[in-house]
């Protein structure tokens, strides 16, 4: 008996000391990046900073923000990295939003092109490693070619800023499991359809809407099946607060119309939007990012979700701690 006791323990070590190697070496899913240079056109820069001021909201996490005015606008420079948030906020370690100016030495300005492309996209950064899904990869995995080729060409141009980043830590085991969050691309990306629902469904994905409007479970899934339907919670210096209910139903958005659907999100572009607020009193909804869309890009939006399933969930929006 203690012999074979003695082999289920050797057995046991030798399980143990492999399940701890491969914890240790194994590496996200990744494909080179593209050997490319982006051709920085008018075109691009000004499609580029549309995208990146207006629809993906870059600024609201790889900048400090000022949280005593309403929607935190972002503290100059752009880009020059964002604050760390940590167990407080209920996340799995420290997650630091790092410099993307074109700092060689502390921003991406040592990246290839096709380097920042594939942690835009893919969630791998220039050495291979995986990004928190907080950078919302598997959203901007939509973003075509094009669009990604024009965010390139943008954030080459922004001012380079030396700013030193604190480095994200995630605790074991999150930290092993979000290397299977990477999934390389297997070929180009192309436009949307050109038709006002398809460009809506386009928007709606790599502007965060879906990401941020579908509840999630323990693990930060997306339930199935509730689509825009809200309640996701966003803990943070903003306070407590819940997504909304986006679908056409009595609980959501079916008693605006295109244009007051429209209004309600350029209303904040208006200087007096600019308000004085109590920081845990402000919001992490990104208005004044949307409020510089197109009228055509929100009538887009508001199309597409006419065609989701309608959801009953009622939000409460921002409930008590």
């Amino acid at each position: 008996m203690k012999k074979v006791l003695t082999i289920v323990g050797v057995v046991l070590l030798l399980l143990a000391g492999g399940l701890s190697a491969f914890v240790a070496t194994y590496e996200p899913k990744q494909r080179p990046a593209l050997d490319e240079t982006v051709e920085i056109t008018e075109a691009r820069l000004t499609r580029g900073a549309y995208l990146v001021e207006n629809v993906l909201a870059c600024f609201e996490c790889h900048n400090d923000r000022d949280w005593t005015k309403f929607g935190g606008p972002p503290i100059e420079p752009r880009g020059a990295g964002g604050p760390c948030y940590g167990e407080e906020y209920g996340n799995p370690g420290k997650i630091c939003s790092p410099n993307i100016t074109p700092d060689e030495e502390t921003g991406i300005g040592s990246w290839t092109d096709g380097e920042i492309m594939r942690a835009i996209r893919e969630g791998v950064d220039k050495d291979g490693k995986i990004i928190f899904p907080m950078m919302p990869y598997n959203e901007y995995s939509r973003l075509s070619d094009e669009d990604t080729r024009a965010v390139v060409a943008y954030l080459r141009k922004l001012p380079p800023v030396r700013n030193d980043v604190e480095e994200t830590r995630i605790d074991f085991p999150v930290s092993f499991f979000i290397k299977m969050a990477a999934k390389p691309l297997d070929g180009p990306v192309g436009p949307p359809a050109e038709d006002q629902v398809a460009t809506g469904e386009y928007l709606a994905k790599v502007g965060g809407c879906k990401a941020c409007h579908t509840p999630v479970d323990s693990r930060h899934v997306a339930l199935p099946g509730k689509e825009f339907a809200g309640g996701q919670a966003f803990p943070g210096p903003w306070g407590n607060v819940n997504s909304a209910n986006l679908t056409k139903h009595a609980n959501g958005i079916a008693a605006y119309s295109e244009e007051s659907f429209r209004l309600l999100l350029q209303n904040y572009k208006k200087p007096e939007a600019q308000v004085k607020v109590e920081p845990e009193r402000n919001t992490i909804m990104p208005w004044l990012v949307y409020a510089n869309m197109t009228d055509e890009d929100i009538n887009a939006i508001y199309a597409y979700l006419q065609t989701v399933k309608p959801q009953p969930d009622e939000i409460e929006k921002r409930p008590a701690r």
